[in-house]
C-alpha cells in the first residue's frame, strides 16, 4: 500500500529531529554548484505540523476562475495566441528572456485533459520550446508545471539565458527573481518569434495583447 502523507510526515519529522532539529545543507549538493545563487551561511527551515488540508487555489470553483465568462483578463498577462481550445500568455517582466504559459481554454486541471486535447498539449509544447531554443539569447527552454496556485491547467515555459554558468538547471528560476527584469519591447520581439513559429506550424491567430 502507497505510504500515506501521515507516515511520510512523520518519518522526515524523525530525521529532522535526529539531525537536530534542522537539516542540514548537503556538503557536496547543491550548495556547491556554480549555479548556486547565494554565498555565506544559510540555514535550512524546520519542516512543521501537517496541514488540515491543502490550501485553496484559485479554480477551484470554475466560477471564479479567470476562464469563467465575464472574467476581466489581467494585463499583466496578456493573451499572445489562441485557437479554439488553446491559448499562450505571456508572462509580466522578469529576469529571463521570456516566459510563456500555455493552458487550455475550457476549464480543468491538467488531469482532466482528454488524450486529444493531451496529444494537442503535447505538440503544442514541443513548438514552443523549438521557437524558445532558437532565439540567440537563450540556451534552453524548461518547463514548470505545479499548479499550487491555480486550479487551471497551465504550463510554464521559461527561457534560460544562454552562456551564463550561473544560471542554469534547477537554479534558472531563482534568478529569474533575482536578474534586471528584461525590457517590454525585448520581451515582444521574443514572445513575438516564437508565437510565429508555433503560428506557422500549428495555425490559430496571433494576438497583440
Amino acid at each position: 500500500m502507497p505510504e500515506s502523507i501521515e507516515q511520510f510526515h512523520a518519518r522526515v519529522l524523525a530525521a529532522q529531529g535526529t539531525a537536530g532539529g534542522r537539516f542540514p545543507l548537503p556538503e557536496d549538493g547543491y550548495t556547491t554548484w556554480a549555479s548556486f545563487p547565494f554565498d555565506g551561511e544559510l540555514t535550512v527551515k524546520p519542516i512543521g505540523p501537517l496541514a488540515a488540508e491543502e490550501r485553496p487555489r484559485e479554480g477551484d470553483d470554475p466560477a471564479d476562475c479567470h476562464c469563467a465568462p465575464g472574467a476581466t483578463p489581467s494585463p499583466d498577462w496578456p493573451v499572445r495566441w489562441r485557437d479554439a481550445l488553446w491559448q499562450i500568455n505571456q508572462a509580466p517582466p522578469s529576469g529571463s528572456p521570456l516566459i510563456l504559459i500555455l493552458e487550455p481554454r475550457e476549464h480543468g486541471d491538467l488531469g482532466d485533459l482528454s488524450r486529444e486535447r493531451a496529444a494537442e498539449y503535447g505538440v503544442l509544447s514541443v513548438l514552443i520550446a523549438q521557437g524558445m531554443e532558437s532565439l540567440p539569447s537563450v540556451g534552453r527552454c524548461q518547463i514548470g508545471r505545479y499548479g499550487d496556485g491555480g486550479a487551471h491547467a497551465h504550463v510554464w515555459f521559461i527561457a534560460r539565458p544562454a552562456r551564463m554558468p550561473e544560471v542554469r538547471g534547477t537554479f534558472n528560476i531563482l534568478w529569474d527573481d533575482l536578474l534586471p527584469p528584461t525590457p517590454r519591447d525585448v520581451l515582444r520581439e521574443n514572445a513575438d518569434a516564437v508565437l510565429g513559429h508555433v503560428f506557422a506550424a500549428y495555425g490559430g491567430d496571433l494576438l497583440d495583447g
